[in-house]
């Protein structure tokens, strides 16, 4: 299987699944909490974020026993430059959420160098909250000589008024090579419709193609091998005889009035301008764009173009270790790159995994650290992690957390629905792991629909429902949208079957698909070879 997408947390997968010097490519986003919506997968249906928002990496970048843990880490890595920056770092900020997040920082930064190729590349993305000390690190991680380029990406236009300051518009990409051999393609943009007028406005008679002249004047005087006499004028050419006569025949030169020719350069045969390290050319998502899925950080799927053709070539391995809504793991697709993608939570992951089904037919990839079938689904429950079998589970129908992610008490409401028209219909799922499930469950829940006003119910069970729930489900009767036809009120649904059809296994009319919208399809462009791990 050549594409692996990992659930965890992605410093346990680099060191237990990913070799050393096995990656060509590597592209973080990191996330930090100094943007309080960075990581949010959902919104409420009037479309504020603060009503229905999941962090993903909650209590991630906080100072806490998981960050002196990491911060240890660091000193006992045997990279002494790294371990001497992290402390002074410490010493200089102090235990909070910025040095947590340096520290965390730190020791993947250190795995991620490990499994790079010495061909290999690093971009890391990040905003200027944090990208002067990330730079620092990769400098003690990389060596300094690893630092290649800081790229400016303009992420928006500027929308309102800063009193106090410049309005703040870019976001930082941190370019650092492994070795001075690695992979490098120049990148080029088409020439504006300004430059071709005032460069290129001689058109050649017959074959309408626009070209401008060039000199043939060698610029260094001291080369008597290319210094000859031409149509009467004798300079230090740049070509020699040979190729002067050759281009002479082939109608390429025009002669100024004092005789010495130039040469013409072809508009279509040039390459563009090259990409210089200001982007401003690649858009962010809009709310209306094509490839937008709902997910508030995602990147265009043009800036991961970008960084993959200048950095890699088909069939290389890249790596996204924030894998977020797939971006990287996407444009690796598309280009023909083979990808590994690691994120911490199972919304994430479930959306790569539509992502990619939606938009490439017939793609292959192994996801790592779910359950597979439904012996591992028990497997899971069983083993004393509820919270985590839970948020799979409603990832498997596209569900959000009932309680948005938040320790509590749920109130019989694990996970909410939005449907209808508008969007803004309400369905409820009550998950259950455990084999002893009976008819008072259902009677529960249909109480829950009604305290919530909800649409609809959904019993998402992993244990086959009783003869009397189904008939007590049925009891609950129809839910009507204008417009659509009717679906039942109360939904059981097993894993089993949440497995197999994914948001498919419950009848809702309209569904409201802001988190998972349908990715387009992409053209295929071939299979890649198996990646050995």
């Amino acid at each position: 299987m050549p594409n692996h997408l990992h659930y965890g947390d992605n410093l346990t997968v680099l060191r237990e699944s990913i070799a050393s010097e096995s990656v060509d490519l590597i592209y973080l986003d990191p996330p930090f909490n100094s943007n309080a919506g960075y990581n949010v997968l959902f919104k409420a249906p009037d479309g504020s974020g603060s009503a229905a928002q999941i962090e993903a990496f909650d209590d991630t970048w906080h100072w806490n026993d998981s960050a002196e843990s990491a911060f240890a880490d660091v000193l006992r890595s045997g990279n002494s430059a790294a371990a001497e920056m992290l402390r002074a770092m410490r010493g200089f900020l102090g235990e909070n959420d910025m040095m947590a997040y340096l520290a965390m920082m730190a020791a993947r930064l250190i795995e991620l160098h490990r499994v790079l190729k010495p061909t290999g590349s690093l971009y890391l993305h990040c905003d200027p909250t944090a990208s002067h000390y990330l730079k620092i690190l990769l400098d003690a991680v990389f060596g300094k000589e690893g630092f290649t380029n800081e790229v400016i990406w303009q992420r928006t236009n500027t929308k309102s008024h800063a009193f106090t300051r410049f309005p703040s518009t870019h976001d930082v990409i941190l370019y650092y090579r492994k070795d001075t051999k690695s992979v490098w393609h120049t990148q080029y943009l088409p020439h504006s419709e300004s430059y071709k007028k005032s460069h290129y406005g001689n058109i050649e008679e017959g074959t309408g193609r626009h070209y401008t002249l060039g000199d043939l004047t060698n610029p260094n005087p001291d080369r008597p091998n290319l210094t000859y006499e031409w149509m009467g004028v004798t300079k230090v050419w740049r070509w020699t005889k040979e190729r002067m006569q050759k281009a002479h025949d082939a109608g390429l030169l025009v002669y100024t009035k004092s005789g010495a020719p130039r040469y013409k350069r072809y508009l279509d045969e040039m390459e563009g301008t090259p990409v210089n390290s200001v982007w401003t050319d690649i858009p962010p998502l809009n709310s209306q764009a094509q490839e937008r899925l709902g997910y508030p950080t995602q990147k265009p799927v043009a800036l991961l173009e970008r960084i993959l053709n200048a950095s890699s070539n088909p069939g290389d391995v890249v790596l996204d270790p924030f894998c977020g809504c797939g971006t990287t793991v996407h444009a690796a697709e598309k280009l023909g790159r083979q990808w590994i993608g690691i994120d911490v939570t199972h919304l994430a992951v479930g959306l790569i995994e539509k992502r990619l089904r939606d938009a490439f037919e017939g793609v292959q990839f192994q996801t790592h650290g779910v359950p597979q079938d439904i012996h591992a689904a028990r497997d899971l429950a069983s083993r004393g992690k509820y919270h985590e079998f839970e948020k799979w589970a409603l990832s498997l129908i596209a569900a959000q957390p009932g309680n948005f992610g938040k320790k509590g008490a749920d109130r019989g409401l694990d996970g909410r629905l939005y449907f209808g028209a508008k969007g803004t219909t309400l369905g409820i799922v009550s998950v259950k792991a455990g084999e002893n499930v009976g008819v008072s469950m259902i009677r529960d829940l249909k109480g829950v629909i009604e305290r919530e006003r909800a649409g609809v119910g959904v019993f998402l069970t992993l244990t086959e429902p009783t003869k009397p729930m189904i008939a007590e489900a049925a009891s609950a009767g129809l839910h009507e949208e204008p417009g659509f036809a009717p679906v039942p009120r109360l939904q059981i649904v097993t894993v089993e079957d949440a497995m197999r059809l994914r948001e498919r296994a419950v009848q809702l009319p309209a569904r409201r698909d802001d988190t998972f919208k349908r990715a387009a399809r992409e053209e295929n462009t071939g299979r890649q070879g198996a990646l050995d791990l």
